[in-house]
């Protein structure tokens, strides 16, 4: 199910009960507020945080402005959306990298809250953002952390400062001293988690803050374990002053109580979300983005930002113009299989297009199809990519063998492509409609 998918499906079918109606009466908001604050619940949001929701949009919501407003369905779902803006932290905070250079960053929070696959995400986001990190593995205590650590710093192609089994405190130290002669930019430090907060696990924390004075501190916190997890961020806040959350396996979650309820009690923002397994499968975290998917209501920014992270410039120029002169190939479509597997899940990219789960439905779209698609055209030669009209049976026969499938597996494919360039050439103005295609 998607992100949020609980809430939001609870939420949108309260309000088109609500838009159902040409007025709303007192007694039928304070039904709809109640349906609301079961819903916040149930998505696992800290009861203080849906009673105080509820409350803030109540009072608004029993004005003169919305009782006689000619949409006060509308203006309700209006005032949610902004309830949750408010809630989520209002606008986007980002890391602060000023001050001391290298940058420091301590990452902190309790084992399996993927705090270490984490440390490789951001690492691989601040690379592209031109900076230069070093990762260090200081959490000497569970088996297999700091080969963990290499892995994700060899996948995201960074370098991973390891002093094996030292006391944590002082490799912290020495890494800063080693990103300093290196000219590392940002250093990232993955410190020690535990099944629980425990004295000795703070006391390491707050000697590592002493010595290495970071820029950040973070606390990772898993979506699926719900309010347990807020309640352990509230304690490392309490202890540590962390400056930011990292909220992460928010794609596997269908509630998003976490989101909606970390801020409100440790008063610090969410500045990044984890939103898949791939090491590119990290989004800076957007209040006002977030409220709007959780709504239903897309979140064109972010899949703008993530077309254009996963398509060069001139690449997309190429794609277009094939499009407008219905030049596109087989070829062209894998590139744009692989563009979109490098922009992540296919369903969360859905999510993103305003309406198109109300169009849609709940359609899913698998992966593995996607793969297996990959695979067809991967087993065409040259010439039968360029001009699929070539492709007889015989070649089916060996395509279907070459990429482990079958002929009926290719007859789809090609009926797919064939489709999709009929639709190109409608939108490109050689059809019977006329438009623009809308290329993401």
């Amino acid at each position: 199910m998607a992100m949020f998918g609980s809430l939001s499906e609870r939420l949108n079918h309260i309000f088109s009960k609500m838009k159902e109606r040409g007025k709303l009466t007192e007694l039928e908001i304070n039904n709809a507020m109640r349906e609301i604050r079961v819903a916040l619940l149930e998505a696992d949001v800290s009861f203080s945080v849906a009673k105080q929701f509820v409350a803030d949009v109540s009072e608004q919501a029993k004005g003169e402005k919305i009782l006689e407003s000619l949409t006060p369905g509308q203006q309700v779902v209006k005032l949610v959306n902004e309830e949750l803006i408010k809630v989520m932290g209002n606008t986007q905070s980002k890391l602060d990298l000023t001050g001391t250079h290298p940058a420091v960053i301590m990452m902190c929070g309790l084992q399996g809250a993927g705090k270490t696959t984490f440390c490789g995400k951001l690492a691989n986001y601040l690379k592209s953002q031109g900076k230069k990190p070093l990762l260090v593995a200081c959490d000497i205590y569970r088996n297999a952390a700091i080969d963990q650590l290499k892995i994700v710093g060899k996948q995201a192609n960074v370098e991973v400062f390891a002093k094996g089994n030292q006391d944590p405190v002082k490799t912290a130290t020495e890494s800063v001293d080693y990103a300093k002669k290196q000219n590392f930019d940002v250093v990232i430090i993955d410190t020690a988690g535990r099944l629980h907060i425990d004295t000795e696990m703070m006391k390491e924390l707050q000697r590592i803050k002493e010595k290495v004075k970071p820029q950040e501190i973070l606390f990772t916190i898993d979506a699926m374990t719900g309010q347990d997890s807020v309640n352990v961020a509230k304690e490392f806040n309490d202890q540590l002053d962390v400056t930011g959350i990292i909220v992460t396996k928010l794609d596997g979650d269908t509630r998003g109580g976490v989101a909606l309820s970390v801020k409100a009690v440790t008063g610090k923002p969410i500045k990044f979300c984890g939103v898949g397994e791939k090491l590119g499968d990290i989004e800076p975290f957007y209040p006002e983005r977030m409220a709007s998917r959780i709504l239903g209501m897309g979140d064109v920014l972010t899949l703008i930002e993530k077309a254009q992270s996963a398509v060069d410039e001139k690449e997309m120029e190429r794609l277009q113009k094939s499009m407008r002169e219905n030049s596109f190939t087989l070829q062209d479509f894998l590139a744009q299989y692989d563009n979109l597997d490098k922009m992540g899940d296919i369903n969360q990219l859905l999510e993103m297009i305003p309406g198109a789960k109300k169009k849609l439905g709940n359609v899913s779209i698998n992966p593995k199809e996607m793969a297996r698609n990959k695979a067809i055209i991967q087993s065409m030669t040259k010439t039968e990519r360029q001009n699929p009209d070539v492709i007889k049976a015989s070649q089916k026969k060996r395509i279907a063998s070459g990429s482990g499938t079958n002929i009926q597996d290719v007859n789809t494919l090609l009926k797919q492509f064939a489709q999709s360039k009929e639709m190109m050439k409608q939108f490109s103005g050689k059809g019977k409609k006329k438009g623009k295609f809308p290329f993401f």
